[in-house]
């Protein structure tokens, strides 16, 4: 591999816990190890969060992008998954790897690398003979080769549109237990601080009526 990719999917927006923190340190663990076994390297991130962490420790991206939002288009991931690919077949891309939050369940996302390029199929993708191979008892209109030029680069489309739709959606798993955390400390430190204060409040008053006791009492004398 002479040339590689890393691209980082962060948020634009704070308050959704660890996530952006997580996918950070992973991706500047995988990006140090990238720069010491590939020649040529390309640091992409997307979202502000990780833009600004790069930043602070030094880092700066090749290319940034903070148009991918919550719902972001598949038309939007494919002008630049057709970046990555025509990059792949000039051979000024070797290898695209991804780190992003993975969705696996609404309880559990963890950040991963994931390899989405090279496209190994379109290299050996069969023979142009209309058939897929020598004892084969299928033909392929048209050719296998044809088919899989047309369903290897759609079929990488779509795994790296998945990335962003994985991260968009822990991001706001990450949030809603972020904020619902943030919700039930602020409830219990409500409760905490209505009980001080009314211990003080009743601290107040009792001192109150014993002066006026005292006092009544100073007179009756």
């Amino acid at each position: 591999t002479k040339s590689a990719t890393l691209l980082v999917l962060t948020a634009n927006r704070g308050l959704c816990g660890g996530y952006n923190g997580n996918v950070q340190r992973l991706a500047m663990s995988r990006w140090a190890e990238l720069q010491a076994e590939v020649p040529q390297t390309e640091l992409i991130i997307s979202g502000k969060r990780g833009i600004g962490g790069f930043r602070y420790r030094g880092i700066k991206p090749d290319k940034a992008y903070t148009n991918f939002e919550d719902k972001t288009s598949f038309e939007e991931v494919e002008v630049l998954a057709n970046q990555f690919l025509n990059q792949y077949i000039t051979g000024s891309l070797d290898r695209l790897e991804v780190v992003y939050t993975k969705f696996e369940t609404i309880s559990r996302q963890h950040p991963v690398v994931e390899t989405l390029l090279p496209l190994g199929q379109l290299e050996g993708a069969g023979s142009t003979d209309g058939k897929s191979g020598g004892d084969s008892m299928y033909d392929f209109l048209p050719s296998a080769g044809s088919i899989l030029e047309e369903i290897v680069p759609t079929s990488f489309k779509i795994k790296l549109f998945k990335c962003f739709l994985d991260a968009a959606v822990s991001e706001q798993i990450a949030r809603m237990v972020a904020m619902k955390g943030a919700t039930e400390n602020a409830g219990e430190l409500i409760k905490q601080l209505s009980m001080t204060y009314n211990r003080a409040r009743q601290s107040q008053i009792t001192g109150e009526i014993m002066e006026i006791i005292g006092g009544v009492e100073a007179l009756n004398k």
